[in-house]
């Protein structure tokens, strides 16, 4: 089993920066992916940034050029640096890990939440 604890959510005015953070404790070795997720009042979740052990973090579109993603092996966390925020920004932020050979993500924190003021 794999833990996955989040901070640092807020409140923050539309063009700020935020940073989230999630720590891994448990079966860390199974984990290969690990990420941010989205989900907005009303909406589906989404995936937000991804990054596999070995490869380049993956962003949505939306993002992209705004958010970075850390993925820090040796501390077994996983960042998102969220700058330029915007009012759409808001939501509530999970983040995510898949087991090597899982075809869906199969570990999740409890949420941190987002909000964007226009």
């Amino acid at each position: 089993q794999v833990q996955l604890v989040e901070s640092g959510g807020g409140l923050v005015q539309a063009g700020g920066s935020l940073r989230l953070s999630c720590a891994a404790s448990g079966d860390i070795f199974s984990i290969n992916d690990m990420g941010w997720f989205r989900q907005a009042p009303g909406m589906q979740r989404e995936l937000v940034a991804i990054k596999t052990i070995d490869g380049y973090p993956v962003y949505a579109d939306a993002v992209k050029g705004r958010f970075t993603l850390y993925r820090d092996i040796t501390k077994n966390a996983v960042d998102l640096q969220m700058n330029s925020l915007k009012a759409e920004d808001t939501g509530a932020y999970y983040c995510a890990a898949r087991s090597w050979g899982a075809s869906r993500y199969d570990y999740w924190g409890q949420g941190t939440q987002v909000t964007v003021s226009s």
